[in-house]
């Protein structure tokens, strides 16, 4: 069922996340609770961003309704729909990373300046679906399969918001909009200030063991933009036969 054993513990919790979501949304009634919750669960849900940038790169299951399903529950937590990672960010940042002027998370303003984090967050948070869109225009496949993944994720959400509605704002909505700002801002120090055309001068790594272990080892970004198609857990082992071509400063152990 899965491509690689080693997304069955991450899957099962996300799974486990979005079940706990929908019973809430049908048993719990108080306001204060449900506020609760989706500030307790910000960042949690925040991370699990990383594990479907991850899906989108290399699908978790080998059975396309599976993958679906599961990216209809990534939707919900992070706002970002079946196939817009891999037009926005699979076949648009990775192409074009080391060209501010084409990148879809280019951290360049159309001056030439940086932008600040702030800026940059909601840049790309803002203009990710139409960006990947416009990426789809060269793929129509993928382009088709995104928007039609992307309305049903967004009526299914309208829908549950209409007939529940804080339940359906604090549960869904909310982490929505939340998921797809923390992605953006977390692939801010990825990249930003790094003007070069050298691929291992242009990209962070953290490789703290707790910001791995809840990232799905995105902190190995050069080895992952070396060999995209590897998949996360070998990452570390792809890190060790290319760390040499790496600058020191480039490198952190920090837990987030």
């Amino acid at each position: 069922m899965f491509r690689y054993p080693a997304d069955r513990l991450p899957v099962t919790i996300i799974l486990a996340i979005t079940c706990l979501d929908f019973c809430l949304y049908f048993t719990v009634e108080q306001v204060w609770i449900l506020a609760a919750f989706w500030v307790l669960m910000i960042v949690p849900k925040g991370k699990i961003g990383a594990w479907n940038h991850h899906h989108q790169h290399t699908p978790t299951f080998k059975k396309k309704p599976l993958n679906r399903l599961l990216e209809f529950c990534y939707a919900l937590h992070t706002g970002v729909t079946t196939n817009l990672w891999l037009l926005h960010h699979v076949l648009g940042h990775h192409l074009n990373f080391l060209d501010q002027s084409k990148d879809e998370s280019r951290w360049k303003r159309k001056s030439g300046e940086p932008m600040g984090e702030i800026e940059y967050t909601l840049n790309v948070a803002a203009t990710a679906h139409l960006r990947g869109f416009n990426v789809g225009k060269r793929y129509p496949k993928f382009q088709k399969k995104f928007i039609f993944y992307t309305v049903l994720a967004f009526s299914a959400v309208a829908l549950l918001t209409w007939f529940k509605p804080m339940q359906g704002l604090f549960l869904f909505v909310l982490p929505m909009l939340c998921g797809i700002l923390l992605t953006s801002w977390a692939t801010y120090e990825h990249h930003a200030g790094l003007d070069t055309e050298n691929e291992f001068e242009a990209s962070r790594n953290n490789l703290n063991h707790f910001y791995n272990v809840t990232t799905g080892n995105l902190g190995y970004h050069t080895a992952h933009h070396h060999k995209q198609g590897v998949h996360w857990s070998r990452l570390p082992e792809l890190h060790e036969q290319i760390k040499d071509k790496i600058p020191e400063h480039l490198i952190k152990y920090a837990a987030l």
